[in-house]
């Protein structure tokens, strides 16, 4: 009876010790979240600072790799001049999508870095949304003041909706890893 107690204890030791070092480990991946959100506004701040011809250039340069490589994997067999054709009629469209991109990056990190604080989802979704919004309009604003650049409303709208999307792709696939684990413990389960 006694070494059975003493078994109990050291597994429920165990246990406490595990659940102590996984919330460190979360703790952790939050705050690293936190700063990498930091640094990703600063790489926003720096992209956002470029002249209109230098960020031209960069968004000219992208979209012709992404035109040829497209050319490239699936044979379209397109010669170097249809190819800048198509990178010119699509930089607009490529511009729009990295700016969602870039903020569909910040919510979700700012998300993860929220989640160290009791709070509900949706509170947690709308003040990453909110505050990565917020830093678009900030970025609109810095625009103004970059020679060859503008401040666009419409920008910060498209900013907003990457930062929407940013954090329903991550809820989509925390939900998809989740039900993956669960149909393999229950199958485990059922082997045993």
């Amino acid at each position: 009876m006694e070494s059975k107690n003493r078994e109990d204890q050291e597994e429920n030791r165990q246990d406490k010790a595990a659940v102590r070092r996984h919330g460190f480990k979360m703790l952790f991946l939050r705050n690293l979240a936190g700063v990498l959100a930091i640094v990703w506004m600063c790489v926003i701040f720096a992209l956002s600072a470029q002249g209109k011809e230098e960020s031209g250039a960069v968004s000219e340069s992208f979209t012709y790799r992404v035109v040829s490589s497209t050319n490239f994997f699936f044979h379209l067999d397109m010669d170097n001049a249809r190819v800048k054709e198509v990178a010119t009629a699509i930089e607009g469209f490529v511009r729009k999508v990295a700016h969602m991109v870039e903020y569909g990056i910040l919510s979700v990190l700012l998300y993860i870095w929220l989640g160290q604080w009791p709070m509900h989802f949706l509170r947690r979704w709308g003040t990453a949304f909110g505050a990565a919004t917020i830093y678009a309009a900030t970025d609109e604003i810095h625009q103004l003041f970059v020679p060859g650049r503008a401040g666009r409303f419409s920008d910060v709208c498209i900013d907003g909706m990457g930062a929407i999307l940013g954090i329903v792709v991550l809820v989509l696939v925390v939900k998809m890893v989740t039900a993956i684990r669960v149909l393999r413990k229950k199958r485990e389960e059922r082997i045993v």
